[in-house]
């Protein structure tokens, strides 16, 4: 979701923050374990290693702190309704909240990796250190585990080895359960599972909770230690640490006596408490939500196995452009998957369409064809498009089933012209249409046709253009279209308008936008793959006039 001039701007800007709040808690606790004199002698054994694993865990506590907040639905949706005076800057970052919290997923991983192989090495010192008898620095440090509580080296024989450490120590146990639960997240997330397999992404991103479990206790055994504050002011390390080595058995020296140790208090805890208790009241809320009785009034059967459900709930308030989340207990209890609301606000029901791609969809609609299963609700959720009012021209771009949230926006509009909205900002909307084949455009064509009818008999026939694209065809389909090029209606959708075979010139939509209105603020919505995604954007960048008194274009994508 970038938006092109002011919104691009926005975004980068909040990713450049999140950069640099990383680079500066790396560099500072890099420097400060590496040159800290507590760690004086935790360095003689460990070298730099200590500060890249302790830097890296800094930086995994950030991340781990913001990871849950881009999915935490009710809030954004609460600061996207509470900030409207700010429409084209925070509204507008709240759009890329999934793009956010994929960016903090693969710091994460990046991170675990450098804190991982940074405590290999660690723990390999610790065991040579631990096995040496040259009387060297590092050797006596590791044997002061003799004398009691000052031990430093939590390697205690020469039988340990780095595997049991990694797989007996809490440290080692919670960081090898940590890691793997994040690489199966992170693979699980791919697009073509999420896409083709998308059970598979649910139930394995709830590893979270081990995550997080084993995040809060992966330092409370305190295995990293340094020297404690009243050693450091009887025995300065600087000063002593030559005494270790070569001091004699009756040393009466001040540096004679031995440096005492403590562990480095565990604080994953303080940094990840308030997501943890923000998301579970996110639950909590999403729970009590879903409980609430949701009658399907209408179940439709489109062409093309499309399947729209309309549905009443107690105290449902919507937008234009906004979403729900539909569980359907009788296929899995715990699956909840998103659909873009097909209703307008104006209407007594709310609708979804809801197309057969993917093992739950299929069986949804399979359910839905044989009786009404009972159907949990949890929403709605704010979009981009809730935004699509506050421009005066508007191109809205949908992609095969993507042409969902434009349904509630083209209904919402005839209902404002029915009940004469004079409120309404936007002048003139732009529908742009591509499917790959001609059933698809089915179950949409009886709404484009009663505003077709209903805008040029109130005398607004200009206010909607739409272009239809059918981007897949055969040789049956051309000849039938040639035979009856000079009909009214087009051959393929019934409409006025004909259907454009091909994708759209979208250099030339653009320059003919441009063109049409030279000084307004055009706002371009789209709901479709990420490749047409970037073909829009970079449109949008080469039509804005420099001028701020000229056309600009602002680019807004839906992302679930």
């Amino acid at each position: 979701m970038v938006h092109t001039v002011t919104r691009a701007t926005g975004a980068t800007g909040t990713v450049a923050a999140w950069l640099g709040i990383n680079i500066f808690l790396f560099t500072y606790y890099f420097l400060f374990f590496d040159r800290d004199e507590r760690y004086f002698y935790t360095r003689a054994i460990l070298g730099s290693a200590l500060a890249w694993a302790r830097a890296s865990a800094k930086c995994l506590n950030f991340n781990s702190m913001l990871i849950l907040l881009p999915v935490c639905r009710n809030l954004l949706s609460f600061l996207r309704g509470t900030c409207s005076c700010c429409r084209r800057t925070l509204r507008k970052q709240l759009d890329h909240n999934l793009t956010f919290h994929k960016l903090v997923a693969y710091a994460l991983a990046l991170l675990t990796a450098v804190h991982t192989i940074a405590h290999l090495f660690n723990l390999e010192r610790y065991n040579q250190s631990q096995q040496a008898a040259d009387g060297s620095l590092p050797a006596v440090l590791s044997k002061m585990h003799l004398q009691g509580s000052k031990w430093l080296n939590p390697i205690h024989s020469n039988q340990t080895t780095v595997e049991y450490v990694a797989f007996t120590t809490i440290p080692g146990l919670t960081g090898v359960i940590i890691t793997l639960a994040l690489i199966l997240m992170v693979t699980s997330s791919t697009e073509f599972i999420r896409r083709n397999y998308f059970e598979l992404f649910w139930y394995t991103h709830h590893l979270f909770l081990v995550y997080f479990a084993g995040l809060v206790i992966h330092g409370i055994a305190g295995l990293v230690r340094g020297q404690t504050e009243q050693s450091m002011a009887e025995v300065p390390p600087y000063d002593c640490a030559e005494y270790l080595t070569q001091r004699e058995h009756n040393c009466t020296h001040s540096c004679c006596k031995d440096p005492e140790f403590g562990s480095i208090p565990a604080e994953s805890w303080k940094w990840v408490l308030a997501p943890i208790i923000l998301y579970v009241f996110e639950r909590l809320l999403r729970v009590w939500r879903a409980q609430q009785k949701v009658v399907v009034k209408k179940v439709v059967m489109h062409p093309a196995r499309v399947l729209e459900l309309q549905m009443q709930k107690k105290g449902f308030c919507m937008e234009v452009g906004q979403y729900i989340f539909v569980n359907c207990p009788a296929i899995s209890a715990l699956e909840w998957h998103p659909f873009t609301l097909t209703s307008a606000p104006e209407e007594d029901f709310f609708s979804i369409h809801i197309r057969a791609a993917g093992d739950w969809t299929e069986r949804l609609i399979n359910t839905f064809q044989l009786e009404t299963p009972r159907i949990e609700v949890d929403g709605p959720f704010g979009t981009a498009s809730e935004d699509v009012f506050q421009y005066e021209v508007a191109m809205l771009v949908g992609a095969g089933i993507g042409v969902t949230p434009f349904a509630s926006i083209l209904k919402s509009i005839w209902y404002k012209f029915q009940q004469g909205d004079q409120t309404l900002k936007t002048k003139k909307i732009y529908f742009y249409w591509l499917c790959r084949d001609t059933g698809a455009f089915a179950w949409f064509n009886d709404l484009l046709a009663s505003l077709e009818q209903k805008m040029a008999e109130s005398g607004k026939a200009d206010f909607l253009t739409y272009r239809l694209f059918l981007t897949g065809w055969n040789t049956s389909i051309a000849n039938n279209v040639a035979l009856h090029f000079d009909t009214a209606t087009d051959t393929v959708t019934g409409l006025r308008h004909k259907t454009i075979f091909g994708r759209p010139m979208w250099n030339t939509e653009f320059a003919a936008v441009a063109a049409a209105h030279p000084r307004s603020v055009v706002g371009v919505f789209l709901c479709g793959p990420q490749a047409l995604a970037k073909s829009l954007q970079k449109s949008c960048h080469q039509h804005s006039s420099l001028d701020p008194r000229k056309v600009k274009f602002y680019f807004n994508k839906e992302n679930f």
